[in-house]
């Protein structure tokens, strides 16, 4: 995950130089005779760096968008924490320094995704980035803890229907 513009400057710049190797092997295994399936079949492997830069680069795009999307029972709140921070433009030694801690502690905190980080902490982050986390209470389809009690529906065979062989009175001297 991107977590500031350095990062992205530098996945930017991977990026290009991971699209010109790519680029470079395909010359190679077209020189070597290889087919066109043939090829794409051996760059599958290596490009999964292209992709895995394609998608971080996309993602922190979207942040800076504001981008974020929904919260499901604070699962991702760490991820959201850094991504409000990133929408609202500033760097991880800005919040710091507004949190009143040292940029070192916000940057361990957003490489680990605010993982074990309190509710009043991330309330205190919130109000610094003065953004408010609404909370909507739902009932859940089936309450969590309820699906070992529920009791399988009991699996009833239908009847066979017996075949009748083919040319039946064909082998009717064999009985």
């Amino acid at each position: 995950m991107i977590r500031n513009k350095k990062d992205y400057q530098t996945a930017l710049h991977r990026l290009g130089e991971e699209e010109k190797r790519l680029e470079d092997h395909r010359k190679r295994l077209i020189k070597a005779g290889l087919s066109s399936y043939k090829v794409n079949d051996a760059l599958k492997p290596i490009s999964s760096l292209k992709e895995q830069l394609i998608e971080d680069i996309t993602c922190y795009e979207r942040m800076q968008l504001g981008e974020i999307g929904e919260l499901r029972n604070l699962h991702g709140l760490g991820k959201a924490l850094v991504a409000l921070r990133i929408m609202q433009g500033l760097t991880q030694r800005e919040l710091a320094e507004k949190l009143g801690v040292h940029e070192t502690q916000v940057s361990r905190d957003e490489r680990n995704e605010y993982r074990g980080v309190t509710l009043d902490r991330a309330a205190r982050i919130l109000d610094t980035l003065g953004v408010e986390l609404k909370s909507v209470f739902e009932k859940a389809i089936e309450p969590i803890n309820q699906h070992k009690k529920r009791k399988k529906p009991k699996k009833t065979l239908a009847p066979v229907k017996q075949r009748e062989a083919p040319n039946q009175d064909r082998y009717r001297h064999l009985l």
